[in-house]
């Protein structure tokens, strides 16, 4: 069975099917919509201010790096959310942890687009 035969594109597109699936429950959530809508007004600021493709892709990069991480931190948070709603100090940990990689990835932007611009 080939990768690239019948089979294979059929799986591609399931798996095309669930990252969908996965960009419409992260766009509920209001957290990755605030994200989105930072990402459409940093977009065109970086097209405009970046010199050059190397520094626009570090701006936008920098953003989309905040994105990925919040759907990884959303996943961590429905993950603890299935074992149930009673307190654990593990679970509390865990989405702290996501919270923190997202606090993180949102410095980094704000790093990059301060040496990228300031120089």
């Amino acid at each position: 069975m080939s990768d690239w035969g019948p089979e294979g594109l059929a799986k591609l597109l399931r798996a095309g099917g669930y990252s969908l699936a996965g960009l419409r429950a992260a766009l509920a959530e209001r957290a990755f919509r605030q994200e989105i809508a930072a990402l459409a007004v940093l977009v065109p600021l970086a097209l405009w201010l970046g010199e050059g493709g190397m520094e626009r892709a570090l701006l936008i990069g920098a953003w989309v790096l905040v994105l990925v991480v919040e759907l990884v931190n959303s996943a961590v948070e429905a993950v603890v959310d299935r074992f149930g709603p009673e307190r654990h100090p593990l679970a509390g940990r865990a989405k702290d942890l996501g919270s923190a990689a997202v606090l993180v990835a949102i410095l980094n932007a704000a790093l990059v687009w301060a040496l990228v611009l300031l120089g």
